[in-house]
């Protein structure tokens, strides 16, 4: 990539500066944003506790970004998806169950009509949350899996799979992993001239959003400008007008110690980033912030 120019001044612990501008709602955790034919979209994972959700299970759907406008829902019973725009078509991973043994994928030219196919079937983990991205001349999948044991170590740890197409996944060897002797819960994967870059939670004052970056998936080096996202008074600012007095009573007084499932896109020269906050223990809510420059100034950022 050629050098990005007129870098974003970083904030005051030298960090990139991210810019946390508020709530957009409530008991939604994991979301991707994406652009799909120049549109910005949120992808949902719609819990089967979610308040508005009436059908009795969970489900996939995307959110337009500028007008609420929500897609039919897919992927009924599915759960903790993530999702990738290549090309035209838009790819969305989700688990088979909370602690699932399958991947499954979905895909779809126009975000109402999906196919689908299983990319992993692992009879002996307990899978949560997915990401994706293409990485020089493949397609890189991580995977959170809490077992077995001798492969998770301390729950949560990622995994990796790779693919030429898409389609047929390969498990990478366990030494492929981030890490098993403590707490460090995987969410969004991205890749940059060579460096895998790893964004996860970790158990410290609270949950943080941290990340670390590595060549082969094996060695890994942690940011010197962790943490990457922390909890904040900000994060009780509203950014939906549509949320009720009751939801803003809620988040005005929720306990606040947790900055976590963090995934973002570039759209017009921006980071667009979600993220959850909120107790880690079920009372969480969805918000939203920005990054002023590119993602390769934003990954970066970082450590150079």
């Amino acid at each position: 990539m050629n050098e990005p120019t007129n870098t974003p001044p970083p904030d005051r612990e030298g960090r990139p500066l991210i810019r946390k501008l508020g709530t957009i709602d409530c008991d939604m955790v994991e979301t991707t944003p994406i652009v799909f034919k120049d549109t910005l979209y949120r992808f949902e994972y719609v819990r089967q506790g979610y308040p508005a959700n009436d059908t009795g299970n969970s489900y996939f759907r995307f959110v337009e970004h500028d007008t609420g406008r929500t897609t039919p829902p897919f992927a009924a019973g599915y759960h903790l998806g993530s999702a990738l725009v290549v090309r035209d078509t838009v790819y969305v991973t989700g688990t088979s169950a909370w602690d699932g043994r399958r991947v499954e994928f979905f895909a779809s030219k126009d975000l109402e009509n999906w196919e689908t196919w299983n990319a992993l079937y692992l009879p002996n983990h307990g899978i949560f949350n997915t990401s994706m991205w293409p990485a020089a001349d493949k397609y890189v999948l991580m995977f959170e899996i809490a077992r077995p044991i001798e492969e998770a170590g301390v729950p949560f740890t990622a995994r990796f799979a790779t693919s030429a197409d898409l389609r047929c996944w390969e498990v990478t060897p366990p030494e492929c992993n981030y890490a098993k002797e403590r707490y460090t819960a995987p969410h969004c994967l991205r890749y940059l001239d060579g460096w895998y870059y790893n964004f996860y939670l970790e158990s410290h004052n609270g949950w943080e959003q941290r990340v670390v970056r590595s060549r082969d998936l094996i060695t890994w080096a942690a940011s010197p400008r962790n943490p990457v996202l922390r909890a904040s008074e900000e994060d009780r600012k509203v950014a939906n007008t549509n949320l009720t007095p009751e939801q803003r009573d809620r988040i005005a007084t929720a306990k606040n110690i947790n900055n976590s499932d963090i995934d973002f896109c570039e759209h017009n020269g921006r980071v667009i980033i979600n993220y959850s906050w909120g107790n880690q223990e079920g009372i969480e809510h969805l918000a939203e912030a920005v990054y002023e420059g590119t993602l390769e100034q934003f990954l970066t950022g970082w450590f150079e």
